[in-house]
């Protein structure tokens, strides 16, 4: 059984957004179950793409808030800097040694599903406003693509 399930609740109705949602609830319940299988590599494994992901995901996010215009962005971004340093601290407890696992899948689980339901889904309106005009510029140079490309190293 999974850790977290998504729910409809969570959709932002940006696709490219809640794809990477997906992805770190994904992320996430691969953690639990490397804990559950008591595999210490398997969790170090999957905390360092977590995070890696995330911080990714976060640059992205940032990205389309400030091509959007989106008044509070910069808001935004402080609350992604301290839940980065956050996970950060927990994760070289981690490498101190420490079984942070348990802890950590609660902050995971409580801070995502918080954030989308409240930070996220009040820059819906401008980013999704501003994404049919990027949308129509299907070109290699296109906004989309070349932010996809940047952040997430898509060809």
């Amino acid at each position: 059984m999974a850790y977290l399930s998504w729910s409809a609740d969570l959709d932002t109705g940006i696709a490219v957004i809640d794809g990477q949602h997906r992805q770190i609830v994904e992320m996430i319940n691969q953690l639990h179950l490397a804990q559950q299988k008591g595999a210490r590599d398997g969790v170090a494994l999957v905390i360092e793409e977590l995070v890696d992901y995330t911080t990714s995901h976060f640059a992205f996010e940032e990205a389309m808030l400030e091509e959007a215009g989106y008044v509070f962005s910069k808001a935004h971004k402080r609350v992604h800097d301290v839940f980065i340093k956050r996970v950060g601290d927990y994760r070289a407890r981690f490498a101190q040694g420490e079984d942070i696992a348990d802890e950590l899948m609660s902050l995971l689980g409580r801070w995502l599903f918080g954030h989308i339901r409240n930070d996220d889904q009040n820059y819906v309106p401008a980013v999704t406003a501003n994404l049919r005009r990027l949308a129509a510029d299907k070109t290699e140079d296109g906004w989309l693509v070349r932010a996809k490309r940047r952040f997430f190293h898509a060809a």
